[in-house]
């Protein structure tokens, strides 16, 4: 299959990054290379661009569309390591770095991957294929306490505890090794006149819990961007994109304590902590009618972003 991924928010990201020519700026998901293209453009042939994923997959899409501009490199990792990584190819700083978060139509669509509850394929769920860690492990392995509040610390998933008691009744009968093992499980936790009331699938929350714990996609995120802002040249610009609750809350909460560090008591007449603006804030955007129209996928999406004072 190849890898196909329609970038969300396009225009508006990249709008964000504000890319001057010359400058030098990292994507940190670089995924089917979607907004890397659009930022190459604007370079115009000048200046850098690195390219950051964890998945084989997309790095092979995007050298093979990309791989054509001399200024483009593609480097294996993962963005929460974005200053390790790029120390490692000299960079030490750049005028703007953009974060896609949560999985590609890609991963979602290739049902060996094990990230869909539409397919019945084996329970995987890794955007890193290299690394041992599944959702196989978690469900098969974990206990019940620590599966319950995976699920609901990630997914927000009321059933939390009775889905985690189905798992770990059904996982000592037989090992639960499918996909379509787990939306059995989901299915018996939850009551039929619950499930027929949901507006989405019953196991959406479910996935999403078990692939951000497989993929580790929040406790890292916030040093993460702190890290990132922390690379910014003056005027540089982060831009995040998030898909749930979970993610834009972090991102919103980093932000504005970049922005709005002072720590002194509320009353206090002036600060008196030193602490400093790092950045300023640039709002958010939601995509409008017609991407949504093109791309059902997106309705969720929050693009955020800020620029290094």
């Amino acid at each position: 299959m190849s890898f196909e991924h329609v970038s969300v928010l396009l225009q508006p990201a990249v709008d964000m990054l504000a890319v001057r020519e010359g400058g030098v700026y990292v994507d940190g998901t670089l995924g089917g290379g979607g907004h890397s293209e659009e930022i190459l453009r604007r370079l115009a042939g000048s200046g850098r661009l690195i390219g950051i994923d964890r998945d084989d997959d997309a790095l092979t899409a995007s050298r093979a569309r990309l791989g054509a501009h001399a200024n483009f490199t593609a480097v294996k990792g993962n963005f929460h390591d974005a200053r390790a990584l790029l120390e490692q190819l000299g960079v030490a700083r750049i005028d703007g770095m953009l974060l896609d978060l949560g999985v590609s139509s890609y991963q979602l669509d290739t049902a060996e991957r094990g990230f869909s509850y539409h397919a019945d394929a084996p329970l995987d769920m890794r955007m890193d294929r290299a690394q041992k860690l599944t959702a196989r492990d978690i469900v098969n392995s974990w206990p019940e306490a620590e599966i319950a509040r995976v699920l609901r610390d990630y997914g927000e998933e009321s059933w939390a505890a009775r889905i985690a008691r189905i798992i770990t009744e059904h996982r000592a009968r037989a090992s639960i090794e499918t996909t379509a093992d787990l939306v059995a499980c989901v299915d018996a936790a939850i009551p039929r006149r619950v499930r027929d009331k949901d507006a989405g699938h019953s196991a959406r929350r479910t996935f999403q819990a078990l692939r951000i714990a497989v993929n580790d996609e929040l406790e890292p995120l916030r040093a993460a961007l702190q890290d990132a802002a922390a690379l910014l040249a003056p005027g540089g610009r982060l831009a995040v994109i998030s898909f749930h609750s979970l993610e834009d809350r972090i991102v919103k909460q980093t932000f504005r304590t970049l922005a709005n560090p002072c720590i002194c008591p509320p009353k206090c007449p002036v600060c008196v902590c030193g602490r400093k603006s790092v950045v300023r804030l640039l709002g958010s955007v939601k995509p409008d009618a017609e991407e949504l129209a093109r791309n059902p996928r997106a309705r969720s999406a929050l693009l955020r972003g800020c620029e290094k004072i």
